[in-house]
Parts: structure tokens; C-alpha cells; sequence
């Protein structure tokens, strides 16, 4: 198992961030993830650099200003449990600042990317919202960022639920090869929180080759799983206790797809792959 792998809560160079994965953290070039927490009152600036980022609330609401006039008032939620969130779209080569009156904690998913986008505001009824699965592989996905849902230039972003006792990211698959119109090769990040106190799941990834990715993980909240290679799933809920989790993505791929080969030893174990996330 690679401990380097497994991201707990805390793990920060920075002090304004209760988490904080760049590529340099993680070992790769692309995906980025930081979790911003803010008391009453709050602010918290940032520069985008060569990255373009999506402010996510994970509770709590705030106001997210990009440069000197580009403003969005993002309502949130009162949990990643309640139901999906609106967000904001800040592109890279930019300056901007989140404010919270009554505080909250944010994700910041990011990646590496060339086209300077326009800042935009995400309505989370616009959000796409599917079930998957059947049966205990049922989990609910919400499309916020990915590929065919919002235009970023690299980054695919989404949010899965996960009833408690039930499996996603199942069966497993991968994305580290670049093999046009069967696979896209994309770095993912896992980041998890559990509803209702002690509770936990579980993150495997295991080598799609030799010395490649290896790890299976008790996550809790506040803690991430990194993915650079390999094949990843299952991602296991605790009884009575539901999953969430946020993958962000990105990749040195042209185009921004996000293509999978399932496990050939375990794709006709699951009750259904149509749609698979």
C-alpha cells in the first residue's frame, strides 16, 4: 500500500486551507483540490495562476468576486447531503475572493489548463442529475462539471452520492492511457465526506501495471485519495452511514472527454454499467 496515496484531512503546506493538493503534492501535473473553511465574516483571495477553478460550497453560502466587477452570490447548501449546490467558474491568469457572512467550508477544484474562459455562475438547477445503478450498486451523480455538462477547458469535476452499505466507482475501471475514442488518461482526486458521526468508507486502487498505483484506504471526512494511475473502484459506503465524495479531473489530453475501460475480470459483477460513474 502507498501511503503517498492517501491525503488525510489536514494535510496543507498552506494555513488557509484545511486541505490542499497541487500537482506538486500529488506527484503529478494537472488536478488540483484545496478546502477552504471560513468562520462568520470571512474572506479568503486567491490568485488562479496558470489554472482555471471552480468554487464549490460544500455548506454554508458566499459571494465570489473575480477581478474588479465580475461578482456571483452563491446560495449553497446546508450539506453536500442536502442536494446539489450553484457555483462559480474562475479562469486562470486571475485574482478572486470569496466572502461568507455566515461562514462555511468550499471546495476549490482546479487544473492546469491553455483558454482563458469567461467567469461564469453555475444554477444548481441546471446541474444534471442521474442515478446509477440498481440495486447495492445504486449511487446518485451530479454532473455539475463534467465533460458534456459545463465548458472548462481541462477540468471535469462531479459529485457522487453513495447510500450507506452500497458500492460506486464500481466495477473498476482507469483512465492513464491516452487511446483515442476507447480511453482518455486524466489524474483524479477522491475527496470524501461521511454523514453522521464515526463514520467511514472505503477507496481501493489497485496496479493496472507493473509498480503502478496501490492502495485501499479508510476514508472519513475531510479526506482525499489520489489517483494517478490504475484501477480504482470500489469506493464503499459503511451501513447506515451515506457517502459523498468529489472527483476532480484533468488531463494533457486536446480534447476534454472523459473515456474508461472497465476491469475485464469484474464488468459483469455489478448491476449495471449503462452510464457508469
Amino acid at each position: 500500500m502507498s501511503n503517498e496515496l492517501y491525503v488525510p484531512k489536514g494535510t496543507t503546506a498552506d494555513a488557509n486551507y484545511a486541505l490542499d493538493i497541487d500537482p506538486k503534492r500529488a506527484g503529478w501535473t494537472h488536478s488540483s483540490l484545496r478546502i477552504v473553511e471560513l468562520g462568520p465574516g470571512g474572506t479568503h483571495t486567491f490568485t488562479t495562476g496558470d489554472s482555471e477553478w471552480i468554487v464549490l460550497p460544500l455548506n454554508g453560502g458566499c459571494a465570489v468576486q473575480v477581478e474588479d466587477d465580475e461578482e456571483f452570490q452563491l446560495l449553497g447548501r446546508e450539506s453536500v447531503f442536502a442536494g446539489v449546490s450553484d457555483f462559480a467558474y474562475v479562469p486562470r491568469d486571475a485574482r478572486a475572493q470569496i466572502a461568507s457572512g455566515a461562514g462555511g467550508r468550499f471546495a476549490l477544484a482546479g487544473a492546469k489548463c491553455e483558454r482563458r474562459l469567461p467567469a461564469r455562475y453555475g444554477p444548481a438547477p441546471e446541474v444534471p442529475v442521474e442515478d446509477r445503478g440498481s440495486g447495492n450498486c445504486a449511487r446518485k451523480v451530479r454532473n455539475f462539471a463534467s465533460a458534456d455538462a459545463f465548458d472548462c477547458d481541462k477540468l471535469i469535476a462531479v459529485e457522487v452520492i453513495t447510500p450507506g452499505g452500497n458500492w460506486s466507482s464500481y466495477p473498476p475501471h482507469k483512465h492513464d492511457e491516452h487511446r483515442p475514442g476507447i480511453e482518455s488518461e486524466l489524474e483524479e482526486i477522491y475527496y470524501f465526506e461521511i454523514d453522521g458521526s464515526n463514520g467511514f468508507g472505503y477507496q481501493r486502487v489497485f496496479p493496472s501495471h507493473e509498480g503502478g498505483s496501490d492502495v485501499l484506504a479508510e476514508v472519513r471526512t475531510g479526506d482525499a485519495v489520489l489517483v494517478p494511475d490504475g484501477w480504482h473502484g470500489p469506493s464503499i459506503a459503511q451501513p447506515g452511514h451515506t457517502m459523498y465524495y468529489l472527483n476532480v479531473m484533468a488531463g494533457p489530453g486536446e480534447e476534454r472527454e472523459w473515456r474508461i475501460c472497465f476491469h475485464p475480470e469484474h464488468v459483469d459483477n455489478t448491476a449495471s454499467t449503462e452510464g457508469y460513474r
